[in-house]
């Protein structure tokens, strides 16, 4: 029957109908599948032009498109991996090496055989069971009880326990809830001959895995242990820790892990962090609101199409916080391995498990990451590049980079090593290789410059030192400590930043006054603080350098560090501002080409500081002689290596007075 020309039977949504289809071939995990059904029957009993029926279309179309369960198989070979790591990076050889032990270890973990527990009564049941599941390569041990299967635990982690229900002393139900207790990732298989849907209701409450009557075939049983043994072999496959590659910039940090994804055969994704201020980045708007995303970690693993990506989260530390959320707290739940593995991005609104995410953080100061998420990650330091590095590095790669990128690789100009030893010594000033890079790249373009209007000129060129001056003009740096003079009150100290390490020179100066400390040089609190301790340890022991014990009256003493407009902090200064002090106070100029870093307190005692590779190499590039040091980090120039200890003499102090002998000349 019609009525005003409709029909009174139930008309079908064909989209909603296409989406059916698409859900019913998809392969996506049963919990996803009910979801999504849920969601299809709400869309069925809505219309078609309200905005729910498109936000719900949307929401059905994502999970279908989301790889719950496609992954890539990892290439494990540590010789192919080493290979791949070298041929795309110079140096970094501890880097290198953490980066094989990972490999080493997942290698050893997916080789190792499933441990499988057979607990029967019934020695036929167990024999059977032993030789069907030895040849699927499994290692398989046997109890006749319950009791012997709690005894077997002591020695062995096993992966699955098959037990019968009906036994004496401790029945199935009791082994299960023991097991459970003891071993939760064990999955436990109820097999029995009192089948009834009671008792399998309740061993599935319990935690078993699943539940297999009697009679049985053998096939039966291998089918549902290797389902059992698929969740243990995507558990044991990526858990670990976060690396987190911490240094200066320039230095290879996120290009190493892409090189890590190729070692692996993984994809690779990059998400930036810089400045990320809202926690709706990391997990996702709810998708009920107008214009909802779901979260950058989600959108990119459907993106690339895997579950498993090696993902970089560059520049966590410059990450911000404002009324919208803190998304260095929302990154908490993605990174800690005991918690990803049910991620929950509001858009999607299903757990999500990102355990196979081969995660890697990368930050220019590891101490500026919020502490518990530092706490979950493994920090890898990279330090700066000495000028031999740099000249290897853009040998082997700088320069056939910008050769190709120039048009130049039909005539690739020939670039002798003294002409980058130029360019990193007179035109950079840096612990990485970007600059460097830049260089390069310019020289590259005024020769593709002179080759096109000069076709048919002879031959490639050759890059040589005077060739260098002539393309990139006079030179940009100096040799600071090397070109300059000893003077009164002025001391070199190393300071270690951001950027990698770089030399300070602490000025001082008396002038009449009213018993004021002026501090300048946008210096910070604790660098403030130095200088106090300095200063103050100095009047307490005027006596022992010979200086009035009221020099401090009717006069203000000044404090400053250059370079005023760049933002200056922590303790390593304070041996050199007290050493600035005393070479006022005393009338004797500091050496020059002498550099000290420690920490002073009030006793006049010098304490370690960190940033020692950085500090060295800053001093090499400067052209500093003699490096001055706290005795207890002696230990961390002899990890250096030879190369950069070269042309640098070093001395260790334990208290202030040892240094004034070794900067104040006589």
């Amino acid at each position: 029957m019609k009525l005003f020309g409709r029909s009174d039977e139930p008309q079908t949504d064909p989209v909603i109908e296409k989406l059916r289809e698409k859900a019913i071939g998809a392969d996506v995990p049963r919990h996803v599948k009910e979801v999504i059904d849920r969601e299809l029957e709400l869309l069925g009993r809505i219309g078609s032009a309200t905005s729910e029926y498109t936000i719900g279309l949307s929401y059905i179309e994502y999970l279908l498109s989301m790889p719950w369960k496609l992954r890539t198989d990892d290439i494990l070979d540590l010789s192919r991996a080493e290979y791949i790591l070298d041929q795309e990076h110079y140096g970094l050889r501890n880097i290198k090496e953490r980066i094989l032990e990972h490999l080493a270890v997942k290698k050893l973990k997916m080789n190792r055989k499933p441990q499988v527990l057979v607990v029967d009564d019934e020695e036929i049941v167990r024999r059977n069971m032993t030789h069907v599941l030895t040849r699927e390569n499994y290692a398989v041990q046997t109890a006749k009880n319950g009791y012997e299967a709690l005894a077997a635990f002591e020695n062995t982690d096993f992966d699955v326990v098959l037990t019968d229900f009906k036994m004496e002393k401790m029945d199935g139900l009791e082994v299960l809830e023991k097991i459970k207790v003891r071993s939760p990732n064990t999955q436990v298989i109820m097999i029995t001959g009192y089948a009834t849907i009671n008792t399998a209701v309740e061993a599935m409450k319990k935690g078993a895995f699943h539940y297999i009557a009697k009679p049985f075939k053998l096939d039966d049983v291998r089918s549902v242990v290797n389902q059992a043994l698929e969740k243990r072999i995507v558990r044991q496959d990526t858990r670990g820790s976060v690396l987190c590659f911490s240094g200066p910039p320039g230095t290879g940090k996120t290009s190493l892990g892409r090189s890590i994804a190729r070692a692996l055969g993984r994809k690779f994704v990059r998400i930036s962090l810089g400045g990320s201020k809202d926690e709706a980045e990391i997990r996702g708007h709810r998708k009920t609101y107008a214009g909802a995303m779901p979260g950058r970690i989600i959108d990119e693993i459907r993106k690339v199409g895997v579950c498993n990506p090696v993902m970089i989260l560059d520049e966590l530390d410059k990450i911000g916080q404002d009324f919208k959320g803190d998304p260095a707290s929302a990154l908490l739940e993605v990174l800690d391995p005991e918690q990803n593995t049910h991620f929950l991005d509001h858009y999607i609104d299903i757990p999500f498990d990102l355990s196979g995410v081969m995660f890697i953080v990368t930050a220019n100061i590891a101490d500026n990451i919020l502490n518990p998420l530092r706490d979950r990650m493994e920090v890898i330091q990279f330090s700066g590049y000495t000028d031999e590095e740099k000249v290897k590095i853009a040998g082997q790669f700088l320069v056939p980079r910008q050769v190709r990128e120039n048009g130049l690789a039909d005539t690739p100009p020939l670039f002798t090593e003294e002409s980058l030893y130029k360019i990193v010594q007179e035109y950079t000033y840096e612990a990485g290789i970007r600059n460097l890079n830049r260089e390069i790249a310019s020289i590259c373009r005024k020769i593709a410059k002179h080759v096109v209007q000069h076709a048919g000129s002879d031959g490639p060129v050759t890059v040589d030192p005077n060739m260098v001056e002539e393309l990139l003009g006079p030179r940009k740096y100096y040799f600071e400590v090397a070109e300059e003079q000893d003077k009164l009150g002025v001391t070199t100290g190393l300071v270690w930043t951001d950027i990698g390490g770089e030399i300070i020179f602490i000025e001082s100066a008396r002038m009449a006054g009213k018993q004021e400390l002026i501090l300048t040089g946008s210096l910070g609190d604790v660098m403030k603080e130095s200088a106090q301790a300095a200063l103050s340890y100095i009047r307490s022991n005027a006596r022992l350098y010979d200086i009035p014990e009221h020099f401090f009256e009717n006069h203000d003493i000044h404090v400053h560090v250059p370079a005023g407009a760049i933002p200056k902090d922590g303790p390593s200064a304070g041996s050199t501002i007290a050493l600035s002090l005393l070479s006022l106070l005393t009338g004797r100029p500091a050496h020059r080409e002498v550099a000290i870093s420690g920490e002073i307190t009030l006793s006049g005692r010098i304490l370690p500081v960190g940033g020692i590779k950085e500090k060295v190499l800053a001093a090499g590039r400067a052209g500093v002689k003699h490096v001055i040091l706290p005795l207890r980090n002696k230990v961390d120039v002899e990890k250096l290596p030879s190369g950069i200890l070269r042309d640098l003499r070093f001395s260790y102090v334990e208290r202030i007075e040892e240094a004034v002998e070794l900067v104040l000349r006589s």
